[in-house]
C-alpha cells in the first residue's frame, strides 16, 4: 500500500483537489468512484489516465468503483464539447456497455476482500425515478445561477446547449449522492473538465443529506506537441483489439516522443519511484536506443492484451522495419498483414497471371512501377537489394507463381531496407 496523493503528486496525475480529501484518505479504506461514458462500444487510450487513477486507488487500500452511465450516456456529458452528441438507443447503451465492463476487469481486481472493486450501473437507480420527483428532490438544491456558473456550461452558452445537456450535472451529482447514500461513497474522481459536475455532487450532498464528500482530479493529458492525447493519424486509438489492433496499439506507444514517454512511464505504468528514475536516467544517456518507449509499450500493450499480443506485435515490428525472416511473414494472418502494410503502395494484377508465373522485372518495372527501368530492376537484384516476401532475390530471371502468394493472395515486394510494395492477385 502507498499514499494514494503523495503516488499521484510524483506521477504528475494531481490537477484539483477539495481540502480534506488527503485526511479521509488517510482514516482507511474510502470508496471512490470515477464515471466512464458508454456512448462507444469501447474505451479509449485517453480513458486510460482515469483508469490508472482508479488502480492506483486500489493499491493504496482503497475501494474504486467504476459506474458506467447508462442513464447519463443517453444525454451525453457537454464537458469539453462544442456541440450536443447524438443520443444513443437502449440497446445501442446497453451493448457498449457490456464490451466496456470487459475491458475495466482487465486492470482492476473485482476478485473479493473489502476492498475488491465493483462496476454499477446508474440505470439501475435512475431507470424509475419519475421527473416530477426528480425535480422536487434533486433539482431543488441547486440553483440556476450556481449550474450556469460551471465552465462547461458557460463555453456553451453563446453557442447554444439544450435543456438535457443542461440537466447533465444534476443527474451526475445525483449519482454521487445516490453512491454515498447506498455505497458509503466520499470520493468522485476524474479529468480536470469534470471538476464542475463533480463538485455539484459535493454540493448535493452537502446540502441534501448534510455531509461531507470529497474529490480529486488530474490534469487533462496532452502530447509535447499540444496536440491531444488518445489519438493517432488514423484517429482514436481503443482498447478494444477489434478496433485497434494489438500491434497498432504497441505501435502508437512505441513511437511517443521522448518527452512525452517520460511523462507517460510515470502515469501508465506501475513501476515504483525507483524503477521510473533508472529508467529515465538510463534513456538519457542512449535517447536513440529508446528504452522508455519499448518499455513503455511493452508494459502497457501486456496490461491491456496480453503477452502473447505483445509479442506478436513485436513480431510484426521487426517484419517492418528489422531484420525478421520470411518465415516470420508466413505466420501472419491475412489481418495482421494488411495492417501491417497499411499505407505502403499497392498494385492489383491478376490471379491468372500469377498462375502463369509473373516475371520480376517486368513486374516491378510494367506494372508496380517501383523501377523506372528494366536496367534499374536488375542492377539492384545483382547487388542484392531486392526482396520478395523477405527472401532475397538472386536470379533476374525468377518467376513469381501463385505459390508465391502469402495468405494465397499476396507478394511483398521490398526494394533496399523500407521502401515496401503490396502486390494483390486477384480474380
Amino acid at each position: 500500500m502507498h499514499d494514494f496523493i503523495a503516488e499521484l503528486r510524483f506521477r504528475g496525475m494531481v490537477h484539483d483537489i477539495i481540502p480534506g480529501t488527503e485526511q479521509q484518505l488517510a482514516l482507511g479504506c474510502t470508496t471512490g468512484y470515477i464515471g466512464f461514458d458508454p456512448t462507444a462500444p469501447s474505451l479509449t487510450i485517453g480513458n486510460l489516465v482515469t483508469i490508472m487513477l482508479l488502480l492506483h486507488f486500489q493499491h493504496a487500500g482503497h475501494k474504486p468503483l467504476a459506474l458506467v452511465g447508462g442513464a447519463t450516456g443517453m444525454i451525453g456529458d457537454p464537458s469539453g464539447k462544442s456541440e450536443e452528441r447524438r443520443l444513443l438507443s437502449r440497446e445501442e447503451l446497453l451493448h457498449n456497455q457490456e464490451r466496456i465492463q470487459k475491458q475495466l476487469e482487465k486492470f482492476l481486481d473485482f476478485s473479493g476482500g473489502p476492498c475488491k472493486a465493483e462496476i454499477v450501473n446508474n440505470y439501475e437507480w435512475m431507470k424509475d425515478f419519475a421527473l416530477l420527483d426528480f425535480l422536487r428532490d434533486v433539482g431543488k438544491h441547486l440553483t440556476v445561477n450556481y449550474m450556469l456558473a460551471k465552465d462547461s456550461v458557460k463555453s456553451r452558452l453563446e453557442s447554444g446547449m439544450s435543456f438535457t445537456e443542461f440537466s447533465y450535472q444534476l443527474l451526475q451529482g445525483y449519482d454521487f449522492y445516490w453512491l454515498h447514500q447506498n455505497k458509503g461513497c466520499l470520493l468522485q474522481m476524474g479529468g480536470s473538465d469534470q471538476w464542475g459536475n463533480i463538485t455539484a455532487g459535493v454540493e448535493l450532498i452537502r446540502r441534501k443529506a448534510g455531509a461531507s464528500a470529497f474529490a480529486a482530479t488530474v490534469p487533462l493529458l496532452t502530447k509535447s506537441d499540444g496536440s491531444k492525447f488518445g489519438k493517432s493519424e488514423s484517429g482514436n486509438v481503443w482498447l478494444d483489439p477489434a478496433l485497434s489492433s494489438p500491434y497498432k496499439y504497441y505501435q502508437f506507444w512505441l513511437n511517443v516522443a521522448d518527452a512525452d514517454a517520460e511523462r507517460f512511464i510515470k502515469i501508465f505504468t506501475l513501476f515504483t519511484k525507483e524503477q521510473i528514475n533508472a529508467l529515465i536516467a538510463e534513456h538519457q544517456k542512449a535517447p536513440h536506443l529508446r528504452a522508455l518507449q519499448k518499455t513503455l509499450a511493452k508494459d502497457i500493450t501486456i496490461r491491456t492484451h496480453s503477452e502473447t499480443d505483445y509479442t506478436k506485435a513485436v513480431e510484426a515490428s521487426e517484419i517492418l522495419f528489422g531484420s525478421a525472416t520470411a518465415a516470420a511473414l508466413l505466420r501472419l494472418s491475412e489481418k495482421e498483414l494488411l495492417e501491417i502494410f497499411e499505407g505502403v503502395p499497392r498494385t492489383d494484377i491478376s490471379r491468372s497471371a500469377c498462375e502463369a508465373g509473373v516475371d520480376i522485372v517486368a513486374l516491378t518495372v510494367d506494372a508496380a512501377h517501383i523501377f523506372a527501368s528494366r536496367g534499374e530492376a536488375r542492377r539492384l537484384i545483382a547487388g542484392g537489394g531486392v526482396f520478395v516476401n523477405k527472401e532475397k532475390v538472386a536470379d533476374e530471371q525468377r518467376r513469381l507463381t501463385v505459390n508465391d502468394l502469402l495468405c494465397g493472395k499476396y507478394l511483398l515486394i521490398q526494394k533496399g531496407k523500407k521502401n515496401y510494395h503490396l502486390v494483390v492477385a486477384a480474380g
